[in-house]
């Protein structure tokens, strides 16, 4: 929280009252200032500068709901906290009318008084960002990064702005390629965490020791090669948000110390003897079904509990194809863009056969499609042959081979995929990789693939970083 957001008033005409909480404040990161008198303190309030007022009700020249009614009036929106040492039922309800947050009887102490500011503090923040979310117009504008008029991607932008103003954990569940963490950044921007980190951890990038250091953090001297203490990535969010992709890798020991860390916010670095505290706010994503991990043993039935409080399921890209138009325009024009070049667009019959294909690959596939078009495009229109020749359709068939039922038409066209669209796959990644060096980690950034996903289609056409001149390096 910024230094402006935890500016606070104290009004007490007792100096130990106004010292004690300015250095239990200050403490823990909070700014503060304090009025001995009502007609100071009340001066400091209408000034508009805090955002926070610890009010005590018995002043030597004013009555503390005076000072609750003029600020009331004045229309300034002020988180109150009341403090007294004549607490009474009639006080408190009297004070609640008037906005009053909470109630505070001395004497109080000092984890009284910081619980009661940091829910205040809390509080002030869901407020304002609700209204943020309140004022903004009912359309997908404010989801600039997402393309889709889509019915289910719409409701998924209404789910966002409900759910990201709130600290609930968020479960992003759909198969690769259709964006997740996309929309988890989207969760991000809506909330109230916007202004702190956004760590992003891919679950199967690590191996399970590699990525429990990741996560956690480690102490000097907690395993070979822990030279100096590290900390995690639980510690560098730091009040922020993190986003844990491809979360049903990881294994059943890493689980019980994610799932500790959701439910107390508390974890242990690797080699640590004591626990450390993380006010983080997760989201999760998965390409798996949990629930049937669940069911054969794979994974933790409490974890997923946890994880699955709003759940968000991203449609794959078949599933609204009239998307795709839209999807094809964006990226032919970001392409353009990038590479200098000028294509106006696609012809009808092109842009018939990329709206009817199945894409398996989702918006990531039909991202990188659109970029080998463009960069192979020698006219402005994008026609049928440009499809033929570099994405996956073959040569025309003759007329004996023409398929004569559904499932020879799927076979056909998986055959097409497997000589033709394969041979181009394996290109793009020997390129990839030529460019890179070698190294697998670069040549993935390079071209928009995440690791594991670039290293799958190197197995699957038994490519190696020899392809390039050096070995990967992490």
């Amino acid at each position: 929280m910024e230094t402006e957001d935890r500016r606070i008033l104290i009004i007490d005409d007792e100096p130990s009252i106004c010292a004690g909480c300015r250095m239990t404040l200050a403490d823990n990161g909070y700014v503060s200032d304090a009025c001995s008198t009502g007609r100071s303190g009340l001066k400091a309030l209408l000034s508009g500068r805090y955002q926070l007022v610890l009010l005590d009700m018995k002043l030597p020249d004013m009555d503390g709901m005076d000072i609750l009614q003029k600020v009331k009036d004045s229309g300034i929106d002020l988180c109150v906290i009341v403090m007294t040492g004549y607490a009474s039922v009639k006080n408190a309800v009297d004070a609640m009318k008037l906005g009053t947050f909470d109630y505070l009887s001395k004497p109080f102490s000092d984890d009284e008084l910081l619980n009661a500011v940091a829910l205040a503090v809390e509080n002030r923040r869901f407020k304002e960002a609700h209204m943020a979310v309140r004022r903004q117009p009912a359309t997908r504008r404010d989801f600039g990064n997402i393309i889709g008029e889509n019915p289910r991607i719409l409701q998924i932008f209404d789910d966002i702005r409900k759910v990201a103003p709130t600290d609930t954990t968020v479960l992003l569940c759909g198969e690769s390629g259709t964006g997740k963490e996309l929309f988890a950044r989207e969760l991000y921007a809506h909330s109230h965490r916007s202004d702190r980190p956004f760590m992003a951890v891919d679950c199967s990038t690590f191996s399970s020791s590699l990525l429990e250091s990741e996560l956690f953090g480690h102490t000097k001297g907690a395993f070979t090669g822990a030279v100096q203490d590290k900390e995690g990535i639980f510690s560098a969010a730091g009040n922020g948000t993190l986003f844990l992709d491809e979360v049903a890798n990881l294994n059943m020991d890493i689980q019980a110390k994610l799932l500790r860390a959701l439910e107390t916010h508390e974890f242990k670095p690797v080699g640590a003897s004591r626990l450390k505290k993380a006010d983080v706010r997760f989201i999760a994503a998965t390409n798996r079904d949990l629930k049937t991990m669940v069911r054969e043993g794979r994974f933790r039935e409490d974890l997923f509990y946890r994880l699955n409080v709003f759940p968000i399921i991203i449609p794959p890209l078949r599933e609204r194809r009239d998307d795709i138009p839209r999807l094809l325009y964006h990226f032919l024009r970001q392409t353009c863009r990038q590479t200098g070049k000028r294509v106006d667009g696609f012809s009808d019959e092109s842009l018939e056969i990329l709206v009817n294909d199945d894409w398996p690959g989702n918006v990531r596939q039909l991202k990188n499609v659109v970029a080998r078009l463009v960069i192979i495009a020698d006219s402005p229109v994008l026609e049928c042959q440009h499809l033929s020749d570099h994405w996956e359709a073959g040569p025309e068939p003759v007329r004996d081979e023409v398929p004569d039922s559904l499932d020879a038409l799927k076979a056909a066209k998986q055959n097409l995929l497997d000589v033709q669209f394969g041979e181009i796959e394996k290109a793009f990644l020997k390129k990839a990789l030529s460019e890179a060096g070698g190294n697998i980690t670069r040549a993935a950034r390079r071209v928009g693939m995440q690791r594991s996903n670039f290293s799958t289609l190197m197995k699957k056409h038994g490519l190696n970083s020899a392809a390039g001149p050096s070995s990967d390096r992490i």
